[in-house]
């Protein structure tokens, strides 16, 4: 298992219980991923998992959402890979796969939705935050996209999981300007 995963995990979990005492068992975070998920998270969406995000579900495979879950960075929820498979069969029905999106960074395919796409988290109106295993050729496998439900402007949020998570973090240490 990968150290930078844990040490994330662990800067996630300090961050969020500094500002909420109960943060840390609000999270209803789940134990780690098995190998065994992963094989079968590949074998559906038809991919190779970017090797980060099989050492940050290592540590934790998600959260279980109750009412009440804080969200791990953002306002996003982590989603175990049961929930990813949901949610990407969901999108797969949803959006056409030849559906062209003219206003998309260069990082990424012009697709409105595309099958290589990793649905990780989501913010529970519809959004999900992505992990791009299929970039165009100016982008960087296991890029950060957001996929917005209601707009379709597609662009890289960071270069890699571990980079979207550390920006999430620096975010939440600034001091609110008033």
């Amino acid at each position: 298992m990968d150290n930078q995963a844990k040490l994330l995990w662990q800067r996630i979990t300090e961050q969020g219980s500094s500002r909420k005492a109960s943060f840390e068992e609000t999270l209803h975070l789940q134990p780690g991923a098995s190998d065994e998920d992963f094989q079968r998270l590949e074998r559906i969406l038809g991919i190779r998992l970017p090797e980060e995000m099989k050492d940050f579900y290592k540590v934790h495979n998600g959260q279980h959402w109750l009412a009440g879950t804080s969200a791990f960075v953002r306002n996003l929820t982590l989603s175990p890979i049961a929930q990813i498979v949901e949610n990407w069969e969901f999108l797969q029905e949803e959006f056409d796969p030849d559906d062209l999106e003219p206003e998309i960074g260069e990082e990424i395919k012009p697709l409105l939705w595309n099958a290589k796409w990793i649905p990780i988290a989501e913010n529970g109106g519809g959004d999900y935050l992505c992990l791009d295993t299929d970039p165009s050729e100016a982008g960087a496998l296991g890029q950060v996209l957001y996929f917005w439900h209601d707009w379709g402007n597609r662009s890289v949020e960071a270069k890699n999981l571990y980079a979207f998570i550390e920006m999430c973090l620096e975010e939440e240490d600034e001091p609110d300007e008033d």
